[in-house]
């Protein structure tokens, strides 16, 4: 079957992807970006990629010809305020009367569980653009899932945050919130599973794994997985406003997704039935064996997506590729070039920058910059990296977004993603004579950026300094 895949680069869509292709379909890839998605080497002759954006009428001349399913992946949730609830309707309004014009026979959809009449934001969202996508004239397929668990998740790592760093916590009510937790592999299963099935056209199905728990179970039940004693006191008075900003400093979230989270964590997400599951055949994952099962991956370096792959607002409506060209008028640069021995050496230490490895010298400096962001509102240094040696255009990196990163042309370019008066790059550099040229360019607005630049200027004079050359001596330290 030639499938259309909406979503690709985000959670679900990155591994939704290679199950697909493995199964022998040939997919067409819908991406805002083209940059910003590294097509599978071993099945790059099953995939096209088609760059298009949903928010905007999408022209049908871009779409190849003989598309039969299509799957819709497309969230707004991180979006500021409740956009997302326009953003999102605006995207499925289009994505429908592109299928129709398509002629595609099935839809796909992944939406959140209905079980209450009044809804939070980002659910009340999901059966809006479920509503929309029942308009179209080819037949509908909807599963409904609650929280999902897997290596990379928002869920998973805001458990994993929040227990891993917290011996002891005063939580809020809505800890005592029941919810139906499914594994990322069953979800996998069960979208793969009713392409094409005709038994499943024109339904929806809530989908979940076998255990009901309030989020204070499974808090508990990650630490006794992990071999941590915790203590959760639950309080009355923590307000969704103050809910927030605890989600917001003590995991890797940024606020406005905590916002849109401890709302929806209010509403209680359990499932009516599992018929999908027992239709395709899928004995779904207990939560502690997904909990097990997420952390083999972790550990063996095989995370294949996070939820740190969608964009920081900060970019607004700009793709990815529009910030490669670094501005060269009315900005402050910081310049530093050293002649390198071993040049491949020189870029397993650039690809491995950020995250754990960290950033080669001052790195208490950097977390001090990443705990500031953090109380400006930007997303500090805890979002890491999902690879530890791997490095693509798109992922986060700490407080940067991947621009750029090519080893064969020996570059690799950031884009900073924290609270600014302006815009920054940062850039490195391999040329042909193995010298390693790393520049910082600041584009300040208005005043208070150029005050900014000049108050961190004595710091970028040591600490790009003495970073560059670690970068360029990391090998030869080890030895």
């Amino acid at each position: 079957m030639k499938i259309l895949l909406s979503g690709v680069t985000g959670y679900v869509g990155k591994r939704l992807l290679p199950v697909l292709a493995a199964k022998g379909h040939d997919l067409v890839c819908c991406v805002r970006d083209k940059q910003r998605f590294a097509i599978p080497e071993e099945f790059a002759s099953r995939i096209t990629v088609v760059e298009v954006d949903f928010l905007s009428p999408v022209n049908i001349g871009l779409l190849p010809p003989g598309i039969d399913a299509a799957y819709y992946l497309i969230h707004s949730m991180s979006t500021a305020g409740g956009e997302f609830y326009d953003l999102e309707a605006a995207a499925a309004g289009h994505f429908v009367a592109y299928m129709e014009q398509a002629g595609v026979k099935q839809v796909i959809y992944l939406s959140g569980i209905v079980n209450e009449e009044k809804l939070s934001k980002h659910l009340a969202s999901r059966k809006n653009v479920e509503d929309i996508l029942e308009g179209g004239t080819f037949h509908l397929t909807v599963l409904r899932a609650g929280i999902i668990v897997g290596s990379g998740s928002a869920s998973f790592e805001i458990i994993r945050d929040l227990v891993e760093k917290l011996p002891v916590m005063i939580t809020p009510r809505w800890v005592l919130t029941r919810s139906q937790p499914v594994a990322i592999t069953d979800v996998i299963a069960g979208l793969s599973g009713v392409l094409g099935n005709q038994a499943c056209y024109d339904r929806s199905f809530d989908i979940g794994g076998p255990d009901v728990l309030t989020y204070r179970q499974m808090l508990l039940e990650y630490a006794e997985v992990r071999g941590l004693r915790r203590y959760i006191f639950t309080v009355p008075v923590m307000t969704p406003r103050l809910s927030s900003y605890w989600l917001y400093f003590v995991t890797r979230v940024s606020y406005k997704l905590a916002v849109n989270l401890v709302e929806s964590m209010k509403m209680e997400v359990v499932v009516k039935n599992n018929d999908l599951f027992d239709m395709l055949g899928i004995s779904p994952l207990s939560y502690k064996s997904a909990i097990h099962k997420a952390f083999a991956k972790i550990e063996q370096n095989h995370v294949v997506s996070s939820w740190k792959d969608a964009l920081n607002s900060s970019m607004g409506e700009k793709a990815l590729s529009s910030y490669i060209e670094v501005p060269g008028y009315g900005c402050f640069h910081d310049r530093k070039e050293i002649k390198v021995e071993d040049p491949e050496q020189v870029l397993d230490n650039l690809w491995a920058i950020g995250g754990d490895r960290g950033w080669y010298y001052a790195d208490w400096l950097w977390k001090i910059r990443g705990f500031m962001d953090k109380l400006a509102g930007g997303v500090g240094l805890r979002r890491g990296r999902t690879d530890p040696v791997k490095i693509r255009a798109g992922d986060a990196l700490d407080f940067w977004r991947v621009l750029f990163a090519d080893r064969n042309e020996r570059r690799l370019m950031l884009y900073a993603e924290m609270k600014l008066p302006g815009e920054a790059w940062l850039e490195f550099t391999i040329d042909k004579n193995n010298v390693l040229k790393q520049v910082a360019t600041f584009r300040p607005r208005g005043l208070a950026g150029r005050m900014y630049w000049f108050s961190v200027y004595p710091f970028h004079l040591f600490v790009f300094r003495g970073m560059i050359r670690n970068i360029a001596g990391f090998q030869a330290s080890r030895q």
